[in-house]
């Protein structure tokens, strides 16, 4: 299989040289964007990459900070000078910062966690004064004393398995290791057990030794090593949660503190392997599942039992200027067509890798294009690019941003491109699925710096290595065209495609850069050009990615949404609910049988040894024709585009209605009522999992509904979806007419 990866990357160069079809140019203008692309990838520099690698993540620089504000004056000053007209945008958001954390086993030993992360002499910036201790944002104040249970991750199904072998955590402290999920998920679902406080560490298993040398030695996390990170429930909605839907402005009317949904109720705290090692140890009750043991030295118990804990977290809660740098080079043509590209600039503390790698990536797009700018030519729309502040705690300053402009947004947002950390490896590539063939071609033109073949090849060559079967290998490295991931959440695209239905893209590297640096203070320089991306070779290659999707989008004289390619990716999305629920439905028949059966009875408890669920109910059939009948209309109305599409290329007159109608189309797929228990997220089609966070779930409504067994609310979601559907085809189907 190697050697037939190797000649499959060989072929790749060929194709590579050979692309010289745009879409959504007409042929008088696709030797004059190649010609300018061609510009724009001589003037980016690597070095001057990494140079602003060094100066962005010298200091600590979360929200708030001193080097912080510094640091986005720098960026204003410097699109200053790359001749673009930008300015900083302020908000005033809700920020909590730790006074006072404290963890200790009282019983049936004594230990005192340490709560920090040693400096190392072969790490310059890793003892800096001016550093945010380990901790977790949004957590509750508290100040609580409880027995200790092991949770493995903390997902719902880890808490189903603790109820089968009779374990409560009702008025406990609960641990649990990262991973797997969103952090912000474990005490969710721990509060909502009646958990008073959830510890959350790093376990070596996932993130250490385990996985290879430790840093310095290696890239991951050692002993020591923590996670900060936010707890805020991002899936209600992200952005300050004492302002939802509205932009925290100076005199906003804000919720109470204690009103606000998104701040969880118990207190909560990360912690090292190194701390966690004496909790774990002190464990008594059953042993755990196997699969839930980890990697530390001895064998892993559940509890409750002797061992207790002490936890108390009390934080300042302050409202702080967040500064968002907001940058603009004005089209020539169709100055109110804007195309937004972003990557926050804020981080949990030196934040080399992240957000810096994709904000210096970000930066060198924006000094290239300024170059184009000065040499004489100009982008038909406007360029608006975009350094956010406040990310890490909660996607706050491109929340913020886009709530306070949302009107203006929906009339003038043709997409937003984000990135965030970069590294060492592959490109990976989320967003609105009309916009695969835009990205099929942008991936094809750009070489990948390690191979020479391009970007597209050497992903579609990792992504056949990841198959098991033989034919769905061949499949995978047979495909003409690259699938676009969906979206759920985690970095500044959310607000823009999930509340506002703005077409979004999100760009980056990785893969070949794993380590345990992650919102630590070990996210330095000194690691990064070590293990994450040595000489920046893989940031420039998102400058060339990003930028080029930039470029063609400002300057592309029908929009490249591709419409057939959104129905075909709503349609699998359809057939994966209906296989989801006969899943249900047999898993439910199966089991329920097993249970009744003598032979898997050990003593009168079968569910203890074979760990078999309860008794299920029976899984109703659902009525799927709305939406069957929806995603035929669906289908009708993008084939129909499709050819008026075509032909708009083909007739060499630009038409800003047309590109007007193609660019707000994906707004026809919001629900006005949202998604439900979190109507701030509007889009049918994707959205952030309630239980899993970062994780997207596709057609949520409907998803959702099913897994956790609402029949009837399922039943209501296909309808609503359905609707949903037909608008959008309905809208396609008018707007291709009414251009044609």
């Amino acid at each position: 299989m190697k050697n037939f990866i190797c000649v499959f990357l060989l072929l790749g160069s060929v194709a590579l040289q050979a692309q010289t079809n745009l879409t959504g140019f007409f042929p008088k203008n696709i030797s004059s964007q190649l010609n300018t692309e061609q510009q724009f990838d001589k003037q980016l520099d690597a070095n001057v990459i990494g140079a602003n690698i060094k100066k962005l993540s010298a200091f600590p620089h979360h929200l708030n900070s001193p080097y912080g504000k510094q640091n986005a004056e720098y960026l204003l000053s410097q699109f200053k000078s790359f001749g673009w007209d930008a300015q900083i945008e302020t908000f005033y958001v809700l920020f909590p910062t730790p006074r006072k954390r404290v963890l200790e086993l009282v019983s049936p030993n004594s230990y005192k966690a340490v709560l920090q992360e040693p400096p190392l002499p072969e790490d310059p910036t890793s003892g800096q004064s001016g550093q945010l201790p380990p901790y977790n944002a949004y957590g509750a104040d508290g100040d609580v004393t409880a027995e200790l249970v092991f949770v493995n991750y903390g997902l719902p199904s880890d808490y189903e398995i603790l109820k089968k072998m009779g374990v409560d955590v009702k008025g406990k402290i609960v641990i649990a290791k990262y991973g797997r999920s969103w952090r912000g998920t474990k005490p969710k679902v721990a509060q909502e057990h009646g958990a008073v406080g959830c510890i959350i560490y790093s376990d070596p298993i996932d993130d250490g030794y385990a996985a290879g040398d430790v840093y310095p030695k290696g890239p991951f996390k050692n002993e020591y090593g923590v996670q900060r990170g936010s707890v805020m429930d991002m899936v209600i909605h992200p952005g300050d949660p004492t302002t939802p839907g509205e932009g925290s402005v100076k005199d906003v009317k804000r919720l109470d503190r204690k009103d606000a949904e998104t701040i969880l109720k118990i207190p909560v705290l990360p912690i090292s392997y190194h701390d966690a090692a004496p909790l774990l140890k002190a464990l008594s009750g059953q042993v755990v599942p196997r699969d839930w043991q980890g990697g530390l030295p001895f064998t892993y118990h559940m509890g409750p039992g002797s061992a207790k804990v002490h936890l108390q977290t009390e934080f300042e809660w302050k409202i702080v200027p967040c500064y968002d740098v907001i940058a603009k080079i004005e089209g020539a043509q169709f100055p109110d067509e804007w195309i937004i590209r972003g990557n926050h600039h804020d981080a949990w503390v030196n934040g080399a890798a992240d957000p810096v790698s994709g904000l210096s990536a970000m930066m060198e797009e924006a000094r290239s294009i300024g170059l184009l700018l000065k040499s004489g030519w100009k982008p038909k729309r406007t360029l608006v690019y975009c350094a956010w502040d406040g990310e890490e705690q909660g996607l706050l300053g491109s929340t913020e941003w886009l709530e306070t402009h949302q009107k203006e947004l929906e009339k003038k947002a043709v997409v937003y491109i984000n990135s965030d950390n970069n590294g060492r490896g592959f490109l990976f590539a989320e967003g609105s699925h009309a916009l695969e063939p835009f990205m099929t071609e942008i991936a094809k033109s750009v070489t990948d710096p390690q191979t020479g073949v391009s970007v597209f090849e050497r992903r579609k060559a990792f992504f056949a290595l990841m198959q098991k079967d033989p034919a769905q290998q061949l499949h995978t490295m047979n495909a003409g065209e690259m699938k676009l991931g969906a979206m759920g959440s985690g970095s500044d695209y959310s607000s823009f495609i999930q509340h506002a239905g703005i077409p979004a893209l999100s760009l980056g590297f990785g893969g070949e850069d794993n380590g345990g640096e992650y919102h630590s203070i070990y996210d330095s320089y000194t690691n990064f050009v070590k293990y994450k991306d040595p000489g920046f070779l893989y940031a420039k290659a998102l400058a060339q990615t990003a930028g080029r999707a930039v470029l063609r989008m400002a300057n592309a004289d029908v929009l490249p949404f591709r419409f057939t390619h959104l129905y075909n990716t709503i349609n699998g999305y359809a057939h994966e609910l209906t296989n989801l629920l006969e899943e249900k439905r047999l898993y439910s028949q199966i089991h329920n049988e097993l249970i009744g059966k003598d032979v898997f009875k050990i003593g009168n408890d079968p569910q203890k040894h074979f760990n078999l669920p309860d008794k299920s109910e029976v899984v109703p059939f659902l009525n799927f024709a709305p939406l069957e009948n929806a995603l035929n209309a669906l289908r009708t109305a993008t084939d129909s585009l499709q050819e008026v599409y075509d032909r708009k290329v083909k007739s060499v007159n630009l038409d800003d209605a047309f590109n007007k109608f193609l660019y707000t189309a994906e707004q026809q797929l919001l629900s006005e009522k949202g998604l439900p228990m979190r109507p701030w997220y509007k889009h049918t089609i994707y959205a952030p999992g309630y239980y899993t966070g970062y994780g997207v779930k596709t057609l949520p409504g409907i998803r959702e509904a099913i897994e956790e067994n609402k029949w009837d609310e399922a039943q209501e979601q296909i309808e609503i979806v359905a609707k949903s559907l037909e608008t959008f085809a309905d809208y396609l189907l008018k707007g291709s007419l009414n251009t044609d």
